[in-house]
């Protein structure tokens, strides 16, 4: 009995050992993640220190294993991340996503700047040994293995440069998320934010943007005196919604063939960008509420509905049939958060949330057909992760040549099943792929991935750190903390002052452009916005493939 306890406990060949360990070491950290010292805590990044202080003292659990840990727990929680995101990605791209990969380029360069000046000062660390801090540094172990390859197919290069590469990387590891965190957090010190104003900005700004937004107008314009509502929409190729119009007294659902006259009063339900066209199309605002049609409305009501039938997924609004059929109309869909403005041409998906206006027994009836089970919904729908993760592991695997280089760039396990992720949530939809996941769902995967994640690289970067450290690696640590934290500071700085972003983007751009997951947690948990992901996504997929190439570069140049 005593001896099989203590092999439990020191055969780290033992796959039930590695899975003790694992465990242990999650449980731990999340423990100890509770306590905070004046409000602040690094949250999951203590998994981590408790898989260096185990893997320190022999117990690292099997190094095989804790590779498909390490890479499958990054897969599920960036997966997660994409498949939340995809939504409103590409509206979050189009407000603002090329200055984004720009902010998130420079961050890159200035790492490699900084990692060229270090290796040309220093009379004892080579360019080559400075791309596997570098690697650490920015949490980025596609760039260290890109950079191991390229040397190993670099003929006349020596092979043994790859063990210290490695070394570099284990060493700057632990302290490439601590400076990235510690610097997250000195910038929100240093510019005194405040996350509860942050929060309403970015509230403000999301309404601005391509979300639905109710405006009250009179018809003024001559120009569309007399003409059907249909052929006005399409000779102006705008995108809204006329929910009910008034024509003197009397409230109605306007339909294709609804003549409009001078004097009507519509309510509309548009994007902001479109507000000023709208004016010009049929008049200027004029003064009223919701609550004012409700009030003189004694026909109609406002309801949500959500859809819980898998077979509607991808069915555009106008092959539902709700206006003619059941004299409905549906002004909006909420999806994963986000209000869209709905349209003839709109795809619907299972979990979708339809903002509909009609008569309570006509709605009652377009609920029957949609679903309109919520109960239904609590069951995770895992056939889109699995068969996406399939897809984005393929995708990540096809090698991007560049001339020069002599091995292919990949986006990597980490880079490919993001971008799948992402336009499974954007486009499945409209390509019939029900891709909608609980809530909880989500989160239980995510937060399971990155803690995997976290514990792996805790036991794997542990054994020999203290040795490194005394053996001349502490030069690392103070290297590779230059290399996180300057470029950090100047891209926060730089896009808070320059480019005005608030501060949930400030830390998606970091934690996206660093590849740093334990970051992206970090601020989510933190300061309680899911707003961070969306950056993070933005950047992560050029962020990576930026990192890769700039370690193979860097390490070809030094073995030339």
């Amino acid at each position: 009995m005593k001896e099989a306890l203590t092999g439990l406990f020191t055969n780290n060949a033992s796959v039930a050992t590695t899975i003790l360990l694992l465990a242990f070491v999650i449980g731990t950290g999340l423990w100890l993640a509770r306590f905070k010292v004046k409000g602040i805590t690094i949250g999951s990044t203590w998994i981590i220190f408790v898989g260096i202080i185990l893997s320190h003292f022999g117990m690292t659990g099997n190094p095989t294993l804790l590779h498909f840990v390490k890479e499958f727990g990054l897969i599920l929680f960036v997966f997660s991340i994409g498949l939340q995101v995809g939504p409103g990605f590409f509206h979050s791209f189009r407000k603002g996503g090329v200055k984004m990969n720009l902010l998130a380029a420079m961050n890159i360069l200035l790492a490699v700047a900084v990692t060229v000046v270090i290796a040309s000062i220093s009379s004892k660390d080579d360019l080559a040994t400075m791309v596997g801090v570098m690697s650490g540094a920015v949490t980025n172990t596609p760039g260290l293995g890109a950079a191991q390859q390229a040397i190993i197919d670099t003929p006349g290069a020596d092979a043994a440069v790859t063990s210290t590469l490695a070394t570099g990387y284990a060493v700057a590891y632990p302290l490439g998320v601590l400076g990235v965190l510690f610097t997250v957090i000195l910038l929100k010190a240093l510019f005194k934010v405040n996350i509860p104003d942050e929060e309403k900005a970015v509230k403000a700004a999301e309404d601005t943007g391509e979300q639905a937004r109710r405006m009250h107008v009179r018809i003024e314009n001559p120009a569309i005196f007399g003409r059907r509502l249909s052929d006005v929409i399409k000779e102006f190729h705008e995108q809204f919604q006329v929910s009910r119009i008034m024509k003197g007294e009397d409230i109605q659902l306007p339909g294709p063939d609804t003549v409009l006259d001078e004097g009507d009063k519509l309510l509309i339900v548009c994007r902001q960008e479109d507000v000023d066209h709208i004016r010009i199309i049929f008049g200027e605002e004029i003064e009223m509420h919701v609550t004012d049609w409700r009030r003189m409305d004694k026909h109609y009501v406002a309801r949500r509905i959500v859809v819980t039938k898998a077979s509607l997924t991808g069915k555009k609004l106008r092959e539902l049939h709700f206006r003619g059929a059941f004299g409905v109309n549906v002004t909006r869909i909420i999806r994963s958060g986000v209000e869209l403005v709905a349209g003839p041409e709109s795809f619907i998906q299972m979990g979708d949330i339809l903002l509909c206006v009609g008569n309570e027994d006509a709605i009652n009836k377009v609920a029957e057909k949609v679903g309109n089970h919520a109960e239904m919904l609590n069951r995770p729908n895992l056939v889109p992760i699995f068969l996406g993760i399939v897809v984005g592991v393929i995708f990540g695997s096809i090698p991007i040549t560049f001339p020069g280089l002599p091995q292919p760039v990949k986006l990597g396990l980490a880079g490919g099943p993001l971008i799948i992720a992402i336009l499974l949530g954007h486009f499945g939809p409209k390509y019939h792929i029900t891709t909608y996941t609980t809530a909880s769902a989500n989160l239980m995967i995510r937060e399971i991935g990155i803690s995997l994640f976290l514990a792996a690289v805790g036991l794997g970067a542990g054994e020999g750190f203290v040795e490194a450290i005394v053996g001349g690696g502490y030069r690392w640590i103070l290297y590779g903390v230059l290399i996180t934290v300057i470029p950090v500071l100047i891209t926060g700085i730089v896009g808070r002052l320059v480019c005005r972003l608030n501060f949930f983007q400030i830390c998606g751009l970091i934690s996206g452009s660093n590849t740093n997951p334990a970051v992206l947690a970090f601020a989510q948990n933190a300061y309680g916005s899911e707003y961070t992901s969306v950056n993070y996504a933005t950047v992560y997929p050029l962020s990576m493939f930026l990192r890769v190439l700039a370690a193979q570069i860097l390490v070809l140049v030094a073995v030339a």
